[in-house]
């Protein structure tokens, strides 16, 4: 691993910011997108770091995280994407989600955040699923990104579509994946895209942390995405699998601050 000066300042000194949390709506792809927003009190601009959440998941799963990066004086924000999860407070129903809706979710969000004053740059966190549209998203718009930092995404996706393609090239209406019903066009999205190619837009800084116990994304997807990315760092989390726990969880958090950092 990787260790920077700007690591072992983020080891040795947490910045004490009390925060403002707010919580709103945005319109999104499939009616309104919940988000909670937490900024550092006092003299601003401030880098703001929108976290985006896996698979069925919502804003609580990286609630950790959002407070981590706002007590060293990063703003952050946590969206629910539309369908998103069983315990997401935004609209929609998870059979009419796909990586296309959350991106649409997420560039809404961009576009509300871009002119904001009170922030100074940009940069997307996801993990799995919201690794995968995190970048997706930061290709179509490398501009206004500044940095990424993804959690075990989850490219896998895109083969696991295409596996679910009967003879006749079509879907099944609906589908299952990790126990929740999906739609059609969820992997109707998915079965076609080039996401290696796709991401390869980004030239931007990438940080990429991938567990080397993961079984549910294996770690050959993350080192294939470290050839497509310009400017990538792929981190291997030693016994780490598929959601980043314990000291692991706490290295992670310390180790994308520090890269961060760097960014500001």
């Amino acid at each position: 691993m990787k260790r920077t000066f700007a690591y072992h300042f983020a080891c040795a000194v947490l910045f004490s910011f009390a925060a403002a949390e707010e919580t709103f709506f945005v319109p999104g792809s499939l009616g309104n997108v919940f988000c909670v927003m937490k900024v550092p009190e006092g003299d601003g601009p401030f880098p703001l770091i929108i976290l985006c959440h896996g698979f069925g998941e919502s804003h609580i799963g990286n609630r950790d995280y959002a407070d981590f990066f706002v007590s060293n004086g990063f703003a952050a924000c946590s969206p629910d994407f539309c369908g998103g999860g069983i315990f997401s407070r935004s609209d929609g129903k998870m059979t009419d989600m796909s990586v296309l809706t959350e991106a649409e979710d997420l560039n809404a969000l961009i576009d509300r955040f871009l002119e904001d004053p009170r922030f100074s740059c940009i940069c997307l966190w996801g993990d799995s699923q919201g690794g995968f549209v995190s970048s997706y998203v930061a290709a179509c718009r490398p501009k206004d990104i500044a940095a990424l930092v993804l959690e075990y995404p989850a490219y896998v996706l895109v083969d696991s579509a295409k596996g679910q393609r009967r003879a006749d090239g079509t879907f099944p209406e609906t589908g299952w994946l990790l126990g929740m019903r999906i739609g059609r066009g969820y992997n109707e999205a998915l079965a076609d895209m080039d996401i290696y190619g796709h991401i390869a837009s980004y030239r931007g800084p990438v940080l990429i942390l991938h567990g080397d116990k993961d079984r549910l994304v294996p770690l050959s997807y993350s080192r294939r995405a470290l050839e497509a990315f310009e400017h990538a760092e792929l981190i291997v989390m030693p016994g780490q699998s598929h959601g980043f726990t314990g000291e692991g969880r706490r290295e992670a958090m310390k180790m994308e601050l520090a890269f961060l950092e760097e960014i500001r």
